[in-house]
């Protein structure tokens, strides 16, 4: 829980007219930080930066970018939709796509040129057939199943996996570019399981090389690459770290800077008596004379409304950090800014729910532990009203 803070001293930044009631700023300079960052830890191996679903609410595209200038070599994304939706915004860096149902359509991804992962029998025909009606062979990524038990090829149908790859490669239908797998536990630094599934690709790629293949090998998620430099193998695949929110470190300890700053403004303020209560329910009650400030963003644009049980919600407002009073709304909570005249705050005024944490601040990680999830689940729960503006870090609009 943030503790309440006295205001900052001297004048407050006020957005201009015409400002967005709900923002998420994002600042590329920071993915361009956490993105030189992580590649300098990766050991020599190729930098492949995560932008499935849209980018973790940052923007895929502009991400993307910022990303590759500052040292990825590759991309990566979940559904060919969000491959495909590259392309067309013009980025033809290498790019993989991994989660599809066998009944997809495939010709247009490899068309386009889009490296797609496998991980059955059933799966590949599938892909060969889209590479066929495209007329281009189709760069494969093999996914084993090291111990994941979720996406990826179990140990018993590998072999004849590799089996059909190879007649794939034979008729030049398709070529093996990698061998990978995904990590259960890189965040629990120690988990045997870690090793365990080291140990599983490099059994699954030995036999790949026994047919002939000379695949790379990639295994290490954001939180692997910050903790097993011994895994770092062909290629690393950073997600939530590029992003800047740490999957091990709290964030005063993190070398990472968060990219996200979510905030609405003030849309009224009053005076309440003692007795009144505020929102649903009258779970808050006044028990003094209190200014309120009303902010127009609910659940329906991602601030969870069980952030607020117990009064543990905190923002940033008037340039100290203020608690929530009452139940988060569908399109709307409540500021309690203290006794009349301790905190001038005025219509229009700017409320920080969570960004980078300087100065005592808010951030996703702590709304995350309120909620006993994690901060992937908020920075990619953003949504509905809220307008996303881009920046590139210096105050300007990418």
């Amino acid at each position: 829980m943030l503790p309440t803070t006295d205001p900052a001293p001297g004048p407050r930044p006020r957005p201009g007219p015409g400002a967005p009631a709900a923002e998420a700023v994002v600042d590329l300079d920071a993915v361009r930080h956490n993105t030189r960052y992580l590649s300098g830890l990766a050991s020599g191996a190729e930098t492949m930066v995560v932008v499935k679903a849209d980018g973790y609410g940052h923007g895929a595209a502009a991400v993307a970018r910022a990303a590759l200038s500052a040292g990825a070599t590759r991309l990566g994304v979940a559904t060919l939709e969000e491959a495909l939706a590259l392309r067309a915004d013009g980025v033809d860096a290498p790019l993989l796509s991994w989660l599809h149902l066998p009944d997809a359509d495939f010709a247009a991804a490899v068309a386009a040129g889009v490296e797609l992962s496998v991980s059955g029998r059933v799966h590949l025909a599938a892909v060969l057939a889209g590479a066929r009606a495209a007329g281009r062979r189709v760069r494969l990524h093999l996914k084993a199943d090291t111990g994941l038990s979720r996406n990826g090829c179990p140990p018993g149908e590998w072999p004849a996996l590799l089996d059909d790859v190879s007649q794939g490669v034979a008729d030049g239908t398709c070529e093996v570019v990698a061998v990978w797998s995904h990590l259960a536990a890189a965040d629990e630094p120690g988990q045997p399981a870690v090793d365990s599934q080291a140990a599983r690709l490099h059994a699954a790629a030995a036999l790949a090389r026994d047919r002939g293949f000379a695949p790379q090998l990639h295994l290490c998620n954001s939180a692997g690459l910050m903790t097993r430099p011994d895994l770092h193998l062909d290629v690393v695949r950073p997600g939530i770290a590029v992003y800047g929110l740490d999957p091990i470190a709290r964030p005063a300890d993190s070398p990472l800077r968060p990219a996200m700053t979510l905030r609405g403004r003030v849309a009224l303020t009053k005076t309440v008596e003692a007795g009144e209560g505020v929102s649903y329910g009258h779970e808050w009650v006044a028990r003094e004379p209190r200014t309120l400030a009303l902010v127009p963003l609910g659940y329906a644009d991602g601030v969870p409304r069980r952030l607020n049980d117990g009064g543990r919600m905190r923002v940033r407002i008037g340039g100290t950090v203020r608690p929530v009073a009452g139940r988060v709304c569908m399109d709307q909570f409540v500021v309690d800014c203290g006794r009349p005249g301790i905190l001038p705050v005025a219509i229009g005024d700017p409320v920080e729910l969570f960004g980078t944490g300087a100065d005592g601040g808010p951030t996703a990680r702590e709304w995350a532990d309120e909620l006993g999830t994690i901060h992937y689940e908020i920075v990619t729960g953003v949504r509905g009203r809220v307008r996303r503006t881009v920046t590139d870090g210096r105050g300007g609009v990418a």
